[in-house]
């Protein structure tokens, strides 16, 4: 089709008005098909031309996109993209004419991550530029799933290795304990030089820190893999975030962080098991301290959404990269020196035990917020017996 209109435009000022007629409509036409094939794609399309002003956009762009308000035709690319990450590779693209293919980012959609994967192509006709396509593919459910595989392999070979290592290690442990109480029995009886003495017993505190620090790697290794017994309660969470707060408000002090409150008045109560949710949001104020080394501000909300209560802890620190963001909830996986890569493996456990969910909205410095997603329970509707007379019954 397209090589019979070329040829019929080179010989329109010859054709007939009737032809010239059929030939817009087949132009037309066929436009009109293009255009509903680009409308109907699971990704979104946006083409310009070499000015890099708008001239297509399909719907799935316009659903997917932070776009400007208005009409934004013949608007620049750069400039009509109101997320400021995807607007800059758009317009590093286009001021260096180069391909961009398959970039992720992360955009925050009303509290939820929506994952888009992007890029950029110039238009090419006889060896120029006649413009450029910019697409975009929503891989959010993509990304989560590649997640919870990573997630559940580290979680399966975790299980393999914990066994050996709670065997190999928690028995010298003990015995290691049992010698140094018996050390510190003799040294607290024999006559020795005080200064040896003293020397003896730091000694003796640094082995008995360390026991301790290796007990507790043993203890939460096989919490991260043993099925947990939970023991739930009728619980209100505001009142248990606050007791929380309570119990590390002084050292949230030392460390220059206020806390600001937005609790949900007339919260639902929710059956959880109040010490494991107490140990998994400690993690969390824990990591939110250790991201504002300077100080800062936690916000601590609550609200209700889609039958389930969201607890929402948000930091004013460092941020977290998107590279780093698919991975913290997983096993050996830390970005501080001395961390185990267990912390907020155990809360993504502890909250999955609870039919929960957990997400992660960052920025690199702008601060960071974890959702935590509770159900609300509904509700049973129970069928009512029917103490009446039977009609069908036989006679």
């Amino acid at each position: 089709m397209r090589k019979f209109i070329q040829k019929t435009l080179e010989s329109l000022p010859r054709l007939p008005e009737e032809q010239i007629h059929n030939l817009i409509r087949e132009i037309a036409s066929e436009n009109d098909l293009l255009r509903m094939v680009l409308s109907s794609t699971p990704g979104g399309v946006i083409v310009t031309d070499t000015e890099n002003r708008i001239i297509f956009i399909n719907n799935t762009a316009r659903r997917l996109l932070p776009l400007a308000p208005g009409d934004i035709m013949e608007e620049l690319l750069p400039d009509a993209i109101r997320d400021p990450d995807i607007s800059e590779m758009v317009r590093s693209g286009l001021d260096n004419q180069e391909t961009i293919k398959s970039v992720d980012f992360t955009l925050d959609r009303g509290g939820r991550n929506l994952v888009l994967n992007c890029g950029l192509l110039p238009l090419v006709k006889e060896g120029k530029i006649q413009g450029n396509v910019f697409y975009t593919l929503d891989v959010t459910e993509k990304k989560s799933e590649e997640a919870r595989l990573r997630r559940a392999e580290g979680l399966a070979s975790l299980a393999t290795m914990t066994a050996g290592v709670a065997h190999e290690i928690k028995n010298p442990l003990g015995s290691i304990s049992i010698y140094i109480q018996l050390m510190q029995k003799m040294l607290s009886r024999e006559k020795q030089c005080q200064e040896s003495l003293e020397e003896l017993r730091d000694y003796l505190s640094v082995i008995n820190e360390e026991v301790d620090r290796l007990n507790s790697i043993v203890v939460n290794y096989l919490f991260a893999v043993r099925p947990i017994d939970k023991e739930p309660e009728i619980t209100d969470i505001n009142s248990l975030l606050r007791e929380i707060i309570g119990f590390s408000h002084f050292e949230l002090e030392e460390n220059r962080i206020e806390v600001q409150w937005n609790l949900k008045k007339n919260l639902p109560e929710i059956p959880v098991d109040p010490k494991l949710l107490k140990q998994a949001l400690l993690n969390m104020i824990k990591n939110a301290q250790q991201a504002m080394p300077l100080g800062g501000t936690l916000e601590i909300k609550t609200e209700v959404h889609d039958n389930q209560i969201v607890i929402n802890l948000t930091d004013t620190g460092e941020g977290i990269s998107d590279e780093v963001k698919t991975k913290i909830f997983e096993p050996y996986f830390t970005t501080k020196d001395s961390g185990t890569g267990l912390g907020l493996t155990l809360v993504y456990k502890i909250i999955k035990e609870h039919s929960g969910d957990i997400q992660v909205i960052s920025r690199e410095k702008e601060g960071t917020t974890f959702k935590i997603f509770l159900p609300i329970p509904q509700k049973e509707w129970r069928l009512i017996s029917w103490q009446g007379e039977d009609h069908d019954a036989e006679v």
